[in-house]
């Protein structure tokens, strides 16, 4: 059985199994979630008119190592 993950963990690794550009992502979850990744210094301000965010080093290697654990084979 696999355990709980948090909203935050599950959006972070959506972010980074569907990053393009070399760590751009879309931004198209929820407000507080986005901007709680941000606080944390995992991507880019979500605040602005842009549609994507970047993934900062830190939050792409994390996103990444999320997706392949739920996404994976």
């Amino acid at each position: 059985m696999h355990e709980p993950i948090e909203i935050e963990e599950a959006v972070l690794a959506l972010l980074g199994a569907l990053e393009f550009d070399n760590g751009r992502a879309w931004k198209r979850f929820d407000f507080d979630v986005m901007q709680s990744l941000a606080d944390q210094g995992l991507i880019s301000d979500p605040k602005g008119r842009t549609e994507s965010v970047r993934l900062t080093p830190e939050g792409m290697a994390r996103a990444k190592a999320l997706a392949d654990r739920l996404f994976g084979a």
